[in-house]
């Protein structure tokens, strides 16, 4: 009895061992543009999980956004890192990523358009549940899920870690995602006059949203890297352990409620 003991033991940390979050690069298209993406699940996990889009900051398609869709695989969700900019195009230099960003912008209904493919993708996944979907996202694309978010997408949550909060078209009513927006108080690129904005706005279009705001807190506060591209380009980013770990903490509560 003691030895069919000892065998399931190691049968069990060797399961453990061996599961693992599995990346997988794809490809997805709209018109002639081809975006290339990143899907990560945990395969330790049976049978299907809500989906979550992961969308980048205005440098594009990095590193750090997959880094945030390998963390949702091991909190039992499958997440899919988009490329919003086409082709894996990714910025260098400031100048670049507001050129990149800023075309995306221009045209709205285009951007929901490639949005909308990678959803598909994700939702064709074999381990997704299509009935459960949210998308998060930084800077430029904190941003864009909150514009996804008034433009109508099927989405159940929507989280925008200090991402910008204007828009050319204010939503007006029946905006289905209940969202959470983390803001640092001290970010220069979201002026006060643009939270007041934003939050009447929603109070208008009647959405069932939360702004949470971290006092002192500055723009890029999720990213460990920030410091160092502040210091780069001399710009305005900062690093906050705190507020990161805070703002994850309550997305995954809001998820857990919206959809576990």
């Amino acid at each position: 009895m003691l030895r069919l003991a000892s065998i399931l033991v190691v049968f069990f940390w060797s399961s453990c061992v061996l599961a693992e979050v599995i990346g997988q690069e794809v490809s997805y298209q709209r018109g002639d543009t081809v975006m290339k993406g990143y899907v990560a699940h945990d395969d330790a996990i049976k049978g299907k999980r809500p989906g979550v889009i992961v969308v980048h900051e205005w440098w594009g398609h990095n590193d750090y956004a997959r880094q945030r869709a390998d963390m949702l695989a091991r909190l039992g969700y499958i997440a899919l890192a988009v490329d919003m900019y086409g082709d894996g195009k990714i910025a260098n230099h400031p100048e670049d990523a507001g050129k990149f960003a800023g075309a995306v912008k221009k045209d709205m209904n285009v951007a929901k358009e490639r949005f909308q493919a990678a959803l598909n993708l994700l939702n064709a996944q074999s381990s997704a549940d299509s009935s459960k979907t949210a998308a998060i996202g930084y800077c430029f694309g904190g941003g864009l899920v909150l514009e996804m978010a008034r433009m109508g997408v099927d989405l159940d949550a929507v989280v925008s870690f200090h991402g910008s909060l204007g828009t050319a078209s204010p939503a007006q009513s029946g905006i289905k995602p209940r969202i959470l927006v983390f803001n640092g108080a001290a970010d220069p690129f979201v002026k006060p006059e643009q939270v007041a904005a934003f939050k009447k706005e929603m109070d208008a279009a009647d959405a069932n949203y939360e702004f949470i705001e971290y006092p002192g807190v500055k723009h890029s506060f999720t990213n460990p890297d920030a410091d160092k591209f502040g210091q780069k380009f001399n710009l305005p980013l900062q690093y906050d352990a705190a507020a990161d770990k805070a703002s994850w903490q309550a997305m995954l509560e809001m998820f857990e409620s919206t959809l576990k």
